[in-house]
C-alpha cells in the first residue's frame, strides 16, 4: 500500500465510516517448489537461519563436489534460486504473499559461486555466537536500542575483511556483555550499507542512542579494537574509601541498587582494572562497582572484616559491618563472564502481577509484561533484568503475569502460549503483543515503539465494525516475516495520523474465524 501525500488525501480516501485495508494475506499457492522446504527451513527462520541452512546444502550440492552428477547444476539452481529470494526482505514477502507466480519478472538465482567462496567467504560470521549479523529490518532497531554497538559492516569478496575476521571473534569473545558486537554482510545488504555511507570495507562503526555514529581508523589489533570502544562504556568505577563509603553504599541502597565491591588486600587477589571496568559495563544500571585498596584504607578492611582479597555483591539493604553479613554474595571467580552471571542470578525477578491488581496497574502506568504459564525458562530470563534500566527514560514498568494462575484474563486478552504484551497506561483494552525475536535489543525497539504508537490489538470484542470512524485494520500472522517485518511501520503511521484515523492489528492464527 503506497502513502498518500498529505493527512488531507488520506481523510478524502477513507471515506467509508469503517475500511479495512489487508495489508498481508496469506496466501496459500500451488507450486513446483516450496523455497523453505527446498532449504529445510520453517516460514519463521531468520535471515541468519537461511544463511545458514543454504550454506549447508551449498557445500553438500555443489557441481564442483558432484561432477558426475548430470543433474547437479540443475539441483543447484534450485536451491540458489530459493536462497536467493528468501533473503531478500522484499521478493521473500512477494513469495509468501503470491509464491512463485508474484516473483515471474524477477531472475535471481541464475547464476552461483564457486565451492571454495561458499566455504570460505560466505556468511563469515553466521557461526559466531557473540557477533549478531544485523540486516536491514533489524539494523535500526538493535542500533537504537540503548545499547552500546560496535558494528564491521564488510564485503565477502574483501581480502582485508576475512584478514580482520579471526580478530573481530576475538575481540567480540572478550567485550561480550560489555557492549554489542555486530556485523553487516553489505553484499546482502546493499541499500543498508548505501544509506550508511559505506564505502570501503571493512568499516567499523560505534554506534550509541543520542550520538553520531563514530568510525574507527586505527590499527586493527584486538587491544587498539578494545581501547577504542572502551572509550564510549560510559559506567564507572568507584574507588571506595573512608571518606565515601558509608554514604555510597546508604545511597545507592536507597534507589534499590546493590554493590560489587573488590576488596585489595597483600594477600589473595582481587579483579584487575579491565576486569572491574567490564563489569561496570555490563551491570551498568543494575548494580554500582567499586573496589577498595586496604593498604591504605587498613581500619575500614578490619571493620569490615576483610583480611585478604575478596570480591563480593551486597544487595540493597545486605548486612556489611559484621562478620556474618547477611545476604552478601561471595565470589570466588576472578573471570568478569562469570561474575556477571552469578550476579545476575543473584537479582531479583521481576514483580508478579495478580490478576486483582492487574487492571489498576495497567490503567495508570505503562507496563511491559511477560506473559508466563508456570515459571518459564529461568535462565533465558537473566538477560532480560536489563529492561527495567534500558526502558527507564520511557517510563515502562517491568513485570509478569502467570497465565496458569489466572487463566480467565489470559483467555479474554487471547494470550494462548508465553508472550510479551506492552500495555499503554489505559488499562487492558489497549495493548500491544510482541511479535519480533525475543532477544534483548527486539524487545527494547518494540516497547519504546509500542507505548508511544497508537496500534491497538483487535479482536471479537473490540472489532470496530460498526465504528464510524476510519479505521486501519492490518489483518497479519505472527509466522509471516514480513507481516512482522510491517508492524513498525504501522506504529510510524499511527503517530502521523493520530486523531484522522484509527489503527488496528488482527491476529489471523488466533482470530481466524474473524479474518475469514
Amino acid at each position: 500500500m503506497e502513502f498518500l501525500a498529505s493527512k488531507g488525501d488520506y481523510i478524502r480516501y477513507f471515506k467509508r465510516p469503517l475500511l479495512l485495508i489487508l495489508l498481508c494475506i496469506i496466501v496459500l499457492v500451488c507450486t513446483d517448489q516450496d523455497y523453505y522446504s527446498l532449504l529445510g527451513v520453517s516460514k519463521e527462520a531468520s535471515s541468519r537461519e537461511i544463511r545458514q541452512a543454504f550454506k549447508k546444502l551449498a557445500l553438500k550440492l555443489h557441481p564442483d563436489k558432484n561432477q558426475n552428477d548430470p543433474n547437479a547444476h540443475e539441483n543447484f539452481l534450485k536451491i540458489n534460486r530459493a536462497y536467493e529470494v528468501l533473503k531478500d526482505e522484499d521478493l521473500r514477502k512477494k513469495y509468501d504473499k503470491y509464491g512463485e507466480k508474484g516473483l515471474e519478472d524477477q531472475q535471481q538465482g541464475g547464476r552461483y559461486e564457486s565451492w571454495h567462496f561458499y566455504r570460505y567467504d560466505f556468511g563469515i560470521y553466521d557461526d559466531d555466537p557473540e557477533i549478531i549479523t544485523l540486516d536491514r529490518g533489524e539494523f535500526d532497531a538493535a542500533v537504537n536500542s540503548g545499547e552500546l554497538w560496535f558494528v564491521n559492516f564488510y564485503s565477502p569478496r574483501c581480502s582485508h575483511c576475512h584478514d580482520l575476521a579471526p580478530t573481530w571473534r576475538e575481540f567480540a569473545k572478550e567485550l561480550d556483555g560489555v557492549i554489542r558486537i555486530g556485523a553487516v554482510n553489505c553484499g546482502d545488504n546493499r541499500m543498508l550499507c548505501r544509506i550508511k555511507g559505506i564505502n570501503s570495507y571493512p568499516s567499523l562503526y560505534v554506534f550509541k542512542t543520542g550520538m553520531q555514529p563514530v568510525k574507527y581508523y586505527g590499527d586493527r589489533s584486538k587491544e587498539s579494537l578494545k581501547n577504542f570502544a572502551m572509550q564510549y562504556v560510559t559506567s564507572t568505577v568507584t574507588e571506595l574509601w573512608a571518606g565515601n563509603f558509608v554514604n555510597a553504599i546508604e545511597t545507592s541502597f536507597a534507589s534499590g541498587v546493590g554493590w560489587l565491591i573488590t576488596f585489595c588486600a597483600e594477600r589473595g587477589d582481587c579483579l584487575s582494572y579491565q576486569t572491574r571496568l567490564k563489569l561496570a559495563g555490563m551491570l551498568e544500571g543494575l548494580v554500582n562497582v567499586g573496589w577498595m585498596d586496604c593498604g591504605t584504607q587498613g581500619e575500614l578492611c578490619d571493620n569490615l572484616d576483610v583480611s585478604s582479597s575478596t570480591t563480593a555483591y551486597f544487595p540493597p539493604g545486605a548486612t556489611i559491618n559484621n562478620k556474618e553479613k547477611g545476604g552478601v554474595l561471595f565470589l570466588n571467580s576472578l573471570d568478569a563472564r562469570e561474575i556477571y552471571q552469578e550476579v545476575m542470578q543473584h537479582l531479583p525477578d521481576f514483580e508478579i502481577i495478580s490478576a486483582a491488581s492487574l487492571e489498576d496497574r495497567v490503567a495508570h502506568h505503562r507496563w511491559l509484561l511477560f506473559f508466563q504459564f508456570g515459571e518459564g525458562d529461568k535462565s533465558t530470563m537473566q538477560e532480560f533484568k536489563k529492561l527495567k534500566f534500558l526502558l527507564k527514560d520511557e517510563h515502562i514498568q517491568v513485570g509478569k503475569f502467570d497465565c496458569l494462575s489466572s487463566p480467565t484474563i489470559c483467555n479474554k486478552l487471547y494470550v494462548y502460549q508465553p508472550c510479551l504484551a506492552v500495555f499503554k497506561g489505559k488499562g487492558t483494552g489497549d495493548y500491544e503483543i510482541h511479535h519480533g525475536k525475543k532477544i534483548l535489543y527486539d524487545i527494547v525497539a518494540f516497547a519504546k515503539e509500542s507505548v508511544n504508537s497508537h496500534v491497538i490489538t483487535l479482536g471479537p470484542q473490540n472489532f470496530p465494525d460498526k465504528d464510524k470512524e476510519p479505521w486501519l485494520v492490518d489483518f497479519f500472522a505472527p509466522w509471516c516475516p514480513p507481516c512482522r517485518a510491517l508492524l513498525p511501520e504501522l506504529r510510524k503511521a499511527s503517530k502521523h495520523l493520530y486523531g484522522q484515523l484509527k489503527f488496528g492489528t488482527l491476529d489471523c492464527t488466533v482470530h481466524e474465524g474473524l479474518c475469514n
